[in-house]
């Protein structure tokens, strides 16, 4: 007898703590945790780079980039929440927090969406050590010394000779992290495969959420088509191509469409879509990907909204309800996308520009910049269970407080 009153009470109280942590985000107070049924989507802000923490309706993780500058300048916006950590520690403390009812914390995948240092880490001389000697710890590789990282996902894996062989500066100790990681702690390793569906899926409860979807875009200038797993290459053959047209990193990078009922989502890390003068039209990355994804809920802006990126066709195809741009220089956005987002000759109906943290100078050279929903903070997606609705919510970067300081939405999705 006493052992079913025990566990009518274990019951009802695990609802109750069930039902206060389904309760919505109320400004000044912390963010509340994930829950099961929900799409959280957490851009991160350390002002040294790129960095997204996805927890999909299973609870199944995703981190899209860890990104550390390694030398700031005038340009850059300041430390967040300041200098005393390097901003790999950031983001790993920050991923914690948000798992914080995961007993076993880990991530079962993480996707490098191409090989800049605002998206991977820096190769400083005085970088620490990993405990196991074998590689420094920046960015994306200090995040994986303290999270078991399932499946690794790269544009390059295994040879990364494509255009040429990869040599910048990080590359060599992201390679040693890569070899350790498979060798010592099972992490599998793949290069990002477009037209896809079924390299990112759910693993831990797949049947309970069928209208969960991520498709692989593209990468190396192979672009999905829209039918099945199909796929051309926008890019021509390089024999024959002056080398100086050849592609250049960000063009190569990864892109993908997140889909949950009716939400969709869009991130294409730094690819462009303006070419600059002269340079082949094949340059511009972002129409061939624009007409495979079609209309989403939301985007993050293409190259943190740099002079080369947003164009026209993009915008007007996409046509999202809400724009995150992830910042880290004066140059994030530049002019003439910060036009183009905000113009209703591309698409008519409302929306909404969340930038993670804009610099001073931006705000004085950029007219219409106050327009911004929000300029300073964690940008947090939240889906509703089944995806009908999503909210966004803005925490403060300043400290570790995970205070909520404001809230938009509920939008419907379309």
């Amino acid at each position: 007898m006493m052992k079913m009153r025990y566990g009518i009470v274990w019951v009802a109280l695990l609802a109750m703590a069930t039902a206060a942590g389904r309760a919505e985000d109320v400004v000044g107070q912390e963010i509340a945790p994930w829950q099961p049924g929900m799409l959280d989507i957490h851009q991160i802000s350390t002002g040294r780079g790129n960095s997204a923490l996805h927890v999909f309706p299973d609870g199944t993780t995703l981190l899209v980039d860890a990104g550390e500058l390694g030398q700031k300048t005038p340009r850059h916006t300041p430390d967040r929440p300041d200098g005393t950590r390097p901003a790999g520690e950031w983001i790993a403390r920050y991923i914690r927090h948000a798992l914080r009812n995961d007993p076993k914390p880990s991530l079962d995948y993480a996707l490098a969406t191409h090989f800049h240092d605002d998206h991977m880490g820096n190769a400083s001389d005085v970088l620490y050590m990993s405990k196991s000697g074998a590689y420094k710890l920046s960015g994306l590789t200090r995040v994986g010394d303290e999270f078991r990282i399932g499946k690794m996902i790269d544009r390059g894996w295994p040879d990364y000779k494509y255009p040429e062989p990869v040599k910048v500066g990080f590359m060599e100790n992201y390679r040693a992290f890569l070899k350790w990681q498979a060798e010592n702690n099972g992490m599998e390793v793949q290069r990002f495969a477009p037209g896809r569906s079924d390299q990112v899926v759910l693993c831990r409860d797949p049947k309970r959420y069928p209208n969960f979807e991520f498709r692989n875009i593209g990468v190396d200038g192979e672009i999905w088509t829209g039918v099945g797993t199909e796929t051309r290459n926008h890019f021509p053959p390089l024999e024959g191509v002056p080398r100086a047209d050849w592609p250049h990193e960000n063009m190569c990078g990864t892109s993908f469409r997140l889909s949950y009922g009716k939400f969709d989502y869009f991130n294409g890390a730094d690819i462009p879509g303006v070419p600059a003068e002269g340079y082949p039209e094949w340059h511009d990355v972002e129409t061939p990907v624009a007409m495979a994804v079609g209309p989403v809920e939301a985007a993050v802006v293409d190259h943190h909204g740099y002079i080369d990126s947003q164009n026209a066709f993009l915008i007007g195809v996409l046509r999202p309800r809400v724009w995150i741009i992830s910042v880290w220089d004066a140059g994030h956005p530049t002019q003439r996308v910060w036009q183009r987002l905000q113009s209703r000759r591309l698409y008519p109906g409302p929306r909404e520009v969340f930038a993670t943290d804009v610099h001073e100078a931006t705000r004085v050279v950029i007219g219409g910049i106050d327009k911004l929903a929000s300029d300073r903070g964690h940008i947090v997606l939240r889906v509703s269970p089944g995806g009908g609705e999503y909210r966004v919510v803005i925490v403060d970067d300043a400290s570790e407080s995970h205070r909520v300081t404001k809230i938009f939405g509920p939008y419907p999705s379309r």
